[in-house]
């Protein structure tokens, strides 16, 4: 019996007290961080927005997200960085050079199914690996619900701001291992130690470079990742994928994990990710994601 019925699903973002999407089209979107409003270029807003006239706070304009090109124009109003919360989860945000706000708001729908898996059962905590972990919000959600965490990234910075945002949620003591480490070859020696995690959190980027620079290809590199996860996972398990990829579909991420998982049984799922618009309640589109659970 196959573990993908082939049925795409569709996870959206609501909005929430400290981030929303407020309008969108022409290529752009208008978004509220707190109490600051950003304005960032947004290739499938393909349709007309809302408003014409947007207010906002700053705008990023330009560039790429390979080379992380572009600029933003901010009014001298807005600070370094501010706080911003998830729950009971308390991080930084800041205007990156890369256009985004030093997190990923369409997570949220994956924060959301991971916290009650990693929530401890019978009194005994459980084991959560977050790769490619970033500032660390997945990482901060699963520590906060009572999880062992390892949160592993090749970049020094992005490790040194999730040990931040750990101490703004008062997390700093949490049980987290806070790795600096090339994540294939991370995940290959824990492979070989006979080491598994409850839940494994996969959120890769297109290319990237790991401390003693190792090169990352999303495309070449993806089949071995995942493979590596299945060994990985316990059976009672999860795993979660997500992929901003524009040109991978979300089709091969669960033919791929169907194929990885087979010998394990349970389900995958896979699908589109998006925000939902305050106003109007259009849906943006922002990643495609599989998932595969016990």
């Amino acid at each position: 019996m196959s573990l993908w019925d082939r049925q795409l699903s569709l996870l959206v973002t609501e909005p929430w007290p400290d981030f929303a999407l407020l309008d969108s089209g022409h290529g752009r979107k208008l978004e509220r961080y707190g109490p600051w409003r950003f304005i960032r270029p947004e290739p499938q807003a393909l349709w007309a927005p809302a408003e014409a006239d947007w207010q906002a706070d700053g705008e990023f304009t330009g560039g790429s997200d390979e080379d992380g090109g572009g600029r933003w124009t901010l009014d001298p109003h807005v600070p370094p960085r501010w706080p911003l919360s998830r729950g009971a989860v308390r991080f930084h945000a800041a205007n990156t050079a890369f256009r985004h706000l030093g997190f990923f708001p369409d997570m949220a729908v994956q924060w959301d199914f991971m916290r009650p898996r990693v929530t401890p059962s019978g009194g005994e905590a459980r084991s959560f690996l977050n790769v490619f972990g970033y500032t660390g919000l997945a990482s901060l959600i699963a520590a906060e619900a009572g999880a062992r965490v390892t949160h592993v990234d090749a970049s020094k910075k992005a490790v040194a701001a999730a040990r931040e945002n750990a101490t703004l949620s008062g997390l700093s003591e949490a049980p987290v291992r806070w790795l600096i480490d090339d994540a294939l070859k991370f995940l290959r020696r824990e492979v070989r130690r006979g080491n598994r995690y409850h839940g494994l959190m996969l959120d890769p980027p297109k290319y990237g470079r790991g401390p003693d620079g190792e090169i990352w290809s999303l495309e070449r590199d993806l089949p071995e990742l995942v493979d590596l996860a299945r060994q990985l996972v316990t059976p009672d398990g999860f795993v979660i994928l997500t992929v901003y990829a524009v040109r991978m579909s979300s089709v091969a991420l669960g033919e791929l994990f169907a194929s990885a998982f087979a010998p394990m049984g349970g389900r995958v799922e896979a699908g589109d990710m998006a925000i939902r618009e305050e106003s109007r309640g259009l849906l943006l589109p922002t990643a495609i994601f599989a998932r595969w659970q016990a």
